[in-house]
């Protein structure tokens, strides 16, 4: 799947790439189209020539012979002035070897009058066709290129009784400047102003889209404090894209509002299920406590009192220790971070259990990888408490022979506590609430262990989880390596 980006990007392209093509298109056009402008000159100045000699064929045939005077180059001049009057823009004349120029007429100039004076600029291009011309008894022609135009000149042998005589033509095509090259040259501004106008737009537009849809997946991804509703994004001031916003910001709105729905009935269910669990907890206790009074009670000699007092201190220490560890749970303090040894922090945690773990048998390791640059920040006291269950939960399911590593590690910016064991892991039915006050898989458990572990963690903007594990079982609880 192609992005919006990629997408007007190639479009840009393609806009460049056009403009480019249709300039070129349009120069060569151009190009052919004074190649064929300078051919319709050179056939036009020829057939300029052809009228020429065709005119002065009439003129010699009524001739008797007279000397080359004036009244002569006044005929002549007659002659080329009819030959040239329809030809627009051609010139010529009547040319003798070892006279020069006998007539010279320019009908179609469009000067403030007549023009009768041989070009001198051309008079060496004029003598040389002339005599080419003469020489090879067939029309001669020479092409002079400039910055804006070409001359042509035409030569041709007159035939008659005057030896030595051809008739001469000259135009000028006009090839870089001139109307058409100014149409051209207007064509290309035009193409240019529009084309790449509109990339330079276009251009433009993706910058800016792109800048604003930066900032709509920064605000997407800004995750403060550990917050996990939308957040609120700011109007982009495009109003295809702001309607993306509010579409965003009302779909938020609701997802809060379900969220907290959510939230209110999970809590709620959460408490039933404490409830019942903490309802379950209490009874036990105050129905052992009241067998014993009653026993001690129905003994008429008092042996059994002393028994049964201590049984009933035991379930007050266990009913204690119940409501000291819910206490813990909702009523937790907040984090006092500080910056923490890692090293020196798990091998406090593990030598609390070590005496135990070599009771039963089992091997207990800490361990932090490479040192750190940059300590991390927690509450080491919480978190020691966090980890204490976790050890104290996997010495409770771990058996004899067995192994339990403790290890710290960080990921990006986060802190990940790992407790692993190779016990017999959670059981399935059990994974889904296993963080839920009074949910235990041991008779003897009460379920608080690990709940209080799940909210160290949330205080520290954190969480714990099970991970998935080939044999036992692996909690970790990631939290910020240095929390804002």
């Amino acid at each position: 799947m192609h992005s919006l980006r990629s997408r007007l990007l190639a479009l840009w392209i393609m806009l460049v790439v056009s403009g480019l093509a249709t300039g070129y298109l349009l120069f060569e056009s151009f190009q052919q189209t004074s190649n064929a402008r300078l051919a319709r000159s050179e056939e036009l100045v020829a057939r300029a020539c052809r009228e020429l000699a065709d005119r002065y064929q009439l003129f010699v045939a009524a001739w008797h012979g007279a000397p080359i005077d004036d009244q002569l180059r006044q005929q002549l001049t007659a002659v080329t002035q009819t030959a040239l009057a329809v030809t627009n823009g051609v010139e010529g004349g009547i040319w003798k070897a070892d006279h020069g120029s006998l007539a010279y007429a320019f009908p179609t100039y469009e000067g403030t009058g007549p023009k009768t004076d041989l070009p001198a600029a051309e008079l060496k291009t004029i003598r040389e066709v002339n005599a080419e011309a003469l020489r090879s008894g067939r029309a001669a022609s020479i092409r002079q290129p400039g910055r804006s135009q070409v001359l042509i000149v035409h030569a041709c042998p007159l035939r008659g009784p005057l030896p030595g005589i051809t008739g001469w033509t000259m135009t000028r095509a006009f090839t870089a400047e001139g109307p058409a090259y100014n149409q051209l040259l207007a064509g290309l501004i035009l193409l240019a102003l529009t084309i790449f106008g509109s990339a330079a737009w276009l251009a433009r537009v993706l910058y800016v889209w792109s800048r604003k849809i930066d900032q709509i997946e920064t605000a997407l991804d800004d995750r403060k404090n550990g917050l996990v509703d939308l957040p609120k994004i700011a109007p982009t001031g495009a109003p295809e894209l702001d309607r993306l916003v509010d579409a965003l910001n009302s779909t938020g709105e609701r997802l809060s509002a379900e969220r907290r729905r959510a939230a209110a009935a999970e809590r709620l269910a959460a408490l039933g299920r404490m409830s019942a669990g903490l309802a379950h907890e209490i009874r036990n206790p105050i129905a052992a406590m009241r067998l014993k009074a009653e026993n001690a009670l129905a003994a008429t000699d008092g042996s059994r009192s002393s028994a049964a007092l201590n049984t009933i201190l035991q379930q007050v220490d266990r009913l204690d220790a119940l409501l000291r560890d819910l206490l813990e749970m909702t009523q937790a303090r907040d984090p006092k971070f500080s910056e923490v040894d890692l090293a020196a922090f798990l091998a406090r945690t593990v030598e609390t259990h070590r005496e135990l773990a070599a009771a039963r048998g089992i091997i207990l390791t800490a361990g932090t990888g490479p040192a750190f640059a940059q300590l991390p920040k927690f509450d080491p006291s919480q978190m020691q408490r966090a980890m204490d269950n976790l050890i104290i939960n996997a010495l409770q399911n771990t058996p004899a022979g067995g192994a339990i590593a403790v290890e710290a590690h960080r990921k990006n910016d986060m802190l990940l506590l790992r407790v692993a064991d190779t016990g017999p892991g959670i059981a399935a039915e059990l994974r889904e609430r296993l963080f839920e006050p009074f949910v235990t898989g041991r008779a003897d458990g009460t379920g608080l262990g690990l709940a209080i572990v799940r909210e160290i963690a949330r205080h520290h903007h954190g969480d714990v989880r099970l991970l998935e594990a080939a044999g036992g079982a692996v909690f970790e609880i990631e939290v910020p390596w240095q929390p804002s």
